[in-house]
């Protein structure tokens, strides 16, 4: 099974092309999804040991969690070496479930996957990408966004050039669902085509 790392930058329409992916029928593991489940659950009780006060009824509070975090990289680190973890064992439950479906290609949604040291874990790397000016017309229009808020988070984020630069396939979602369409069916025909494969 060939597992491929979905990433891209905020804005890029990663999350359209994980529906694309699944669409085509390919397995996809949403991290951010998971990352959800376990404030929900199982992540709650070390984050509060962590952070008092930033859960409730056993769930993270999240607004209280991001003012705990909020410009503090001691304190991100603290809560990434909580939730890290317990992430990566979700992926393998994951990639476990999925090979023994007979599935011959997984792909894991992760936004950070280059700026974490993730591209070790995969074997392929797909960027979902488009042009900066409808990358930022996209995140202004979200709820609560701010162009402060924007910038904040594009800093902690790798930039989508040397993104696409260390992509084995991109995925351009600037024109159009049918082209990035086309684009992930063309990414899928090549990986399946025979030939040369890593053992995972």
């Amino acid at each position: 099974m060939i597992v491929l790392g979905l990433t891209g930058s905020l804005g890029m329409g990663k999350t359209t092309t994980a529906q694309l992916f699944a669409e085509e029928g390919a397995p996809v593991f949403d991290a951010d999804a998971a990352v959800h489940r376990l404030y929900d659950g199982e992540a709650a009780a070390p984050i509060e040991a962590a952070f008092p006060g930033t859960t409730a009824g056993g769930r993270v509070d999240r607004t209280r969690l991001a003012a705990a975090v909020l410009g503090r990289p001691e304190a991100l680190a603290r809560l990434e070496a909580i939730v890290h973890p317990l992430v990566r064992a979700a992926q393998e439950r994951f990639l476990a479930d999925a090979r023994k479906s007979g599935a011959s290609v997984a792909v894991l949604d992760v936004p950070l996957l280059l700026e974490t040291g993730g591209k070790g874990r995969v074997d392929k790397v797909v960027v979902a990408s488009a042009p900066p000016e409808l990358q930022r017309e996209r995140v202004l229009a979200r709820p609560e966004m701010t162009a402060e808020k924007f910038e904040a988070m594009l800093l902690r984020q790798m930039p989508d050039s040397e993104k696409r630069r260390r992509a084995d396939f991109v995925v351009d979602t600037g024109r159009g669902i049918e082209v990035a369409r086309q684009q992930v069916r063309a990414i899928l025909r090549t990986l399946k085509e025979p030939g040369p494969r890593s053992g995972r």
